[in-house]
């Protein structure tokens, strides 16, 4: 069975080392459009990608670099922001330089088109994929989801706690998890807070008495919202002098499952000290059918029915 990798994953796996080690080897490639991984090394002035493929030279030409290039639908910085990057491929042909020296022409649109084929348009909503961050907006996270083809994970299902940047979950090389939440023509939609737990699981790692770390995400008049986890925060009562992106401490005066509340009382605040940040998955699986995150007995109902979305949004 084939496997498709964010770009960057295969270069080191010693399937992709042993397919460039020698002429033969990159010929077989060839014959069986394998995808292979390397480092692009220069982009020329007509936007062609050169690649170091150890024994010989590759090049990407433009139109290869990327589906919708061609098209116009993807612009070029596509191609540009992948220099001294690795950057998936399958081997076109080869040919000879003007000095007689062997080089491939090869395709990264056609390896994403593959990946597309083989692996993408064999997912279903609810499955659980692999991921690499790759840009971050205010609005949202882009991830590779295999072969450097890009999906949108919007910030507001990246956890149920709100946060004000992505860069507060993630940083651009980080291999995250995503679910497929749906398709739409070609486009995949992504959520990720389903698989930061229930708001039981959360809840569960606290107790009535303890003090604890939080953020703080938000600042009413009635009170102050403070994140113990990404998919939990709790209301602590007013109190001078906070704002949002501050650290807490806070005492849990009581935990209210039927009503899905934290109380909490703050004990002190101070300024935010930036940390890598780092994901706890609650759930392990490969497949979702539907996400409860409200707890039995709650006055509330919660949840993400990828099921329903498998059966209104399909691939064409």
């Amino acid at each position: 069975m084939i496997e498709f990798y964010p770009e960057g994953k295969l270069i080191d796996k010693v399937q992709n080392i042993s397919s460039l080690a020698s002429r033969a080897a990159l010929e077989e490639a060839l014959i069986n459009q394998k995808i292979l991984e390397s480092r692009a090394i220069i982009c020329d002035s007509n936007h062609n990608l050169i690649v170091d493929l150890g024994i010989m030279k590759g090049i990407i030409p433009r139109e290869e670099g990327a589906i919708g290039i061609k098209e116009g639908s993807v612009r070029d910085i596509a191609v540009i922001s992948k220099v001294n990057r690795p950057v998936c491929f399958v081997i076109e042909r080869f040919e000879k330089d003007e000095f007689g020296k062997d080089f491939a022409v090869l395709s990264r649109r056609r390896a994403q088109e593959i990946c597309m084929q083989n692996y993408i348009f064999n997912l279903r909503p609810g499955d659980i994929i692999p991921a690499k961050v790759t840009h971050m907006e205010n609005f949202g996270v882009f991830t590779d989801i295999g072969c450097g083809i890009v999906s949108f994970l919007p910030i507001d299902t990246i956890s149920v706690s709100r946060i004000s940047h992505p860069n507060e979950r993630f940083f651009v090389g980080m291999d995250i998890k995503v679910i497929i939440k749906y398709f739409e023509g070609n486009r995949v939609h992504l959520t990720h807070k389903e698989l930061l737990g229930t708001w039981e699981e959360n809840a569960s790692m606290f107790s009535i008495g303890e003090t604890v770390g939080g953020i703080v995400r938000s600042v009413e008049d009635y009170g102050i919202f403070v994140e113990l986890t990404p998919n939990l925060a709790g209301l602590a009562e007013p109190k001078e002098n906070v704002r949002v992106g501050n650290q807490a401490s806070v005492y849990i005066k009581n935990i209210v499952p039927n009503k899905m509340k934290v109380k909490l009382v703050i004990i002190d605040t101070f300024e935010y000290v930036e940390m890598q940040p780092k994901v706890k998955y609650f759930y392990q699986g490969n497949h979702i059918d539907k996400f409860l995150y409200s707890p039995p007995g709650s006055s509330k109902l919660i949840q993400t029915d990828f099921q329903a979305f498998s059966e209104v949004y399909h691939i064409v």
